[in-house]
């Protein structure tokens, strides 16, 4: 397909799809449940970072997190006492089980009082770095300042070992992104320019039939061969895109 075809083909998946009818289907209806900045953010943290498996399951158990949480997350995380943590229901999705919850409020925390919050966290890294690959290396190495089982270092994917990193990407995405369609938040200061496509089995499959993706594996690198074609369609927003691949991934089985 010329590029000139594809973009016409993938601009109108992306309007499509890139609805306020997407939220109700779509995990990102989490954190569109709160109006403080801080609850979106921890809210959306936790329901990204158990974004794989059935759709409906995600939603289901990350409404269970918030409930947890007391609808509340940001004062939850700030008034959390680790002594008190045989208080809170268990919690299970999938692999994602108590300990991972426990360490991630600790976590963030952490973030929130020691280094000014998330937004501050990826926003300094980026200008630090100018690149979303070494800001998330970043985050991830103030995510486990503190002691950590070792069993939730899988559940934040690490960049520098090559890892894909698509429920990270997909945060950034959801934080970060100016949406006028109100899907993405827009709340951090990093532009839609800089972003990377959160790759999964739905957009991985449809960028090779659409020759978009050559390599086979599934890593970082096919992020960044994946979001260098689509910034040929779009240079000022490239992850709009994604919208027109889950889409067809997802609802098309294209």
């Amino acid at each position: 397909m010329e590029t000139a075809d594809l973009k016409e083909f993938l601009d109108e998946k992306y309007f499509q799809y890139n609805t306020p009818d997407f939220i109700n289907s779509d995990p990102i209806q989490i954190p569109h449940s709160f109006t403080k900045r801080e609850d979106i953010e921890i809210s959306g943290f936790l329901a990204s970072t158990i974004a794989w498996g059935n759709r409906k399951m995600i939603i289901n158990n990350a409404k269970k997190m918030i409930d947890i949480m007391g609808n509340t997350p940001y004062d939850f995380v700030m008034n959390f006492d680790e002594t008190k943590a045989n208080e809170i229901p268990p919690f299970v999705h999938r692999t994602f089980q108590q300990a991972d919850l426990l360490y991630c409020i600790a976590s963030l925390k952490n973030i929130y009082e020691n280094h000014g919050g998330l937004k501050t966290v990826m926003e300094n890294s980026f200008k630090k770095f100018g690149n979303i690959k070494d800001t998330l290396i970043e985050f991830r190495k103030i995510f486990f300042e503190c002691k950590f089982p070792l069993r939730t270092e899988k559940h934040i994917s690490n960049i520098a070992k090559g890892a894909a990193g698509k429920r990270l990407n997909m945060y950034l995405m959801w934080m970060c992104r100016q949406d006028k369609s109100g899907v993405h938040f827009g709340l951090w200061d990093i532009p839609n320019s800089a972003l990377m496509l959160p790759l999964d089995t739905h957009t991985a499959s449809t960028g090779r039939k659409l020759e978009l993706i050559t390599r086979k594996q599934n890593d970082w690198k096919t992020v960044e061969e994946v979001t260098s074609n689509l910034k040929k369609l779009d240079p000022n927003d490239p992850v709009k895109y994604d919208f027109a691949l889950f889409g067809l991934g997802i609802f098309e089985k294209f």
